[in-house]
């Protein structure tokens, strides 16, 4: 009886955590949402996915995450309809869909490069089946096809798509100046998505975590063997094995991300650059730095700098305290790349670029529907205003072999992370004691 009575408590905790998720949160056409306590009973709705049944995870915050999901021929896994609902808020459209882009791999010889989604894919046969140990979570069926979208030569049915939810560390750590007051502490947990694709020597493993907080951070690990044919000098590799004889020739993982924005629905989008400069005037304590914004109107292509990120908003859609919802794309640590086809191109060299969305522009080089253009630097030449956005994201790692990846390497990550920016008022899952803090606190006393 106990152990029935456990169970059945445990149901109702579940349902009750789901119909929390959504409330009366913001909204469209620039009317602001009430405040984050109000709580709606509506639960969380999930797509109608094309071909496997959706992912809808609900995380500690109370918030949840639903999207679909495919496997490519060439770009592999695919997210589509991908939704955030904040704790206590409506569910908000995030992304129309996200995938890798390209990856070239050129070796600092000269002699040889790969572009394994256009040449080889991580899809197909590629993709492979996963283990236990390949995946901590729930392996998830699909149906894989071996040759483009499987109408010639037929699909697999495998398990391909891990499905975790993990650690996602220390969610917020807050102690009062009381003498011997307790922290307000909580961990957080992520859903995490993965799949492995094995492309020659080298196993790539595609990877999505998405945050309790609203963050998303596509992630490529790479992983498997050094590729026995690419040995070389000193001066384009590194000595491995015994003496200084054997050089593993040096080579770089240049990864774009396609990343189509949908923040309230496709269309409405905008985007702006942030900077943040040094005046050349100092502080009675520090130099003074000045950020501004920067509309991006048009199609194009932009570099990395010092104190710079970007955002997508919404202009229509507003959190409880009347700002736009967006979302900012930090790239962090890369190694920037000018991609081999777009070498001596006007456009060629590239962190971050945003397109119009087209149905042709599906990889960022090599792309194969001619009439649009090639690759990046075709698509923003036309300069076309931007309203239904698309994030080229190119994040470089250049790997220089050394002893420890014989064998097979250690997995290596490259990656970048979008974050929301004002998709609510306050943190969705304010604790206790902290619910008045929204703006300047009235002066003590």
């Amino acid at each position: 009886m106990v152990a029935v009575m456990v169970v059945c408590l445990a149901a109702i905790a579940a349902v009750a955590i789901t119909l929390l998720v959504v409330s009366a949160g913001a909204t469209t056409g620039g009317e602001r949402a009430p405040r984050a306590g109000a709580v709606s009973s509506a639960a969380v709705e999930e797509p109608e996915c094309a071909e496997n049944a959706p992912i809808t995870q609900v995380l500690s915050s109370g918030s949840a995450w639903t999207m679909c999901w495919r496997v490519d021929h060439n770009t592999g896994l695919v997210l589509e309809d991908v939704t955030f609902a904040p704790a206590g808020h409506k569910q908000m459209q995030v992304l129309a869909s996200l995938t890798i882009g390209q990856l070239e791999v050129p070796y600092d010889t000269g002699v040889r490069t790969t572009e394994d989604i256009t040449a080889q894919g991580f899809g197909g046969r590629s993709m492979l089946t996963l283990g236990e140990k390949s995946c901590g979570g729930e392996r998830v069926t699909a149906d894989v096809p071996l040759v483009g979208d499987g109408s010639v030569g037929g699909v697999e049915t495998r398990e391909v798509l891990c499905r975790e939810t993990v650690d996602g560390g220390i969610a917020y750590h807050a102690t009062a100046d009381t003498p011997g007051a307790e922290a307000v502490v909580e961990r957080r947990t992520d859903l995490r998505l993965s799949t492995v694709s094995k492309v020659g020597w080298y196993e790539y493993v595609t990877q999505y975590t998405f945050g309790a907080d609203g963050s998303i951070t596509p992630e490529l690990g790479a992983t498997g063997d050094l590729s026995p044919a690419d040995y070389t000098d000193k001066a384009h590799g590194w000595a491995v094995g015994e003496g200084d004889h054997h050089h593993a020739a040096s080579h770089s993982h240049n990864a774009v991300w396609k990343v189509h924005w949908a923040l309230g629905g496709r269309g409405g989008q905008r985007v702006e650059q942030y900077d943040a400069r040094d005046t050349d005037e100092m502080g009675p304590k520090s130099r003074v730095v000045a950020g501004s914004l920067q509309a991006i109107e048009r199609e194009g292509t932009r570099e990395m700098g010092n104190r710079r990120w970007w955002r997508v908003l919404n202009p229509a859609r507003l959190n409880e305290d009347g700002h736009p919802v967006s979302y900012e794309i930090g790239l962090g640590a890369s190694s920037s790349f000018t991609f081999t086809r777009d070498d001596g191109h006007e456009h060629g060299g590239y962190d971050i670029a945003f397109t119009e969305a087209t149905d042709c522009q599906l990889f960022a080089t090599a792309n194969r529907d001619g009439h649009c253009g090639r690759g990046v630097p075709d698509y923003v030449s036309d300069r076309e205003v931007l309203d239904d956005v698309v994030a080229w994201v190119a994040v470089g790692f250049h790997h220089v072999p050394r002893d420890e990846d014989q064998s097979p390497m250690e997995s290596h990550w490259q990656g970048f992370t979008m974050i929301p920016r004002d998709v609510t008022a306050t943190r969705p899952d304010v604790p206790p004691g902290h619910e008045s803090v929204n703006g300047s606190p009235p002066p003590a006393g």
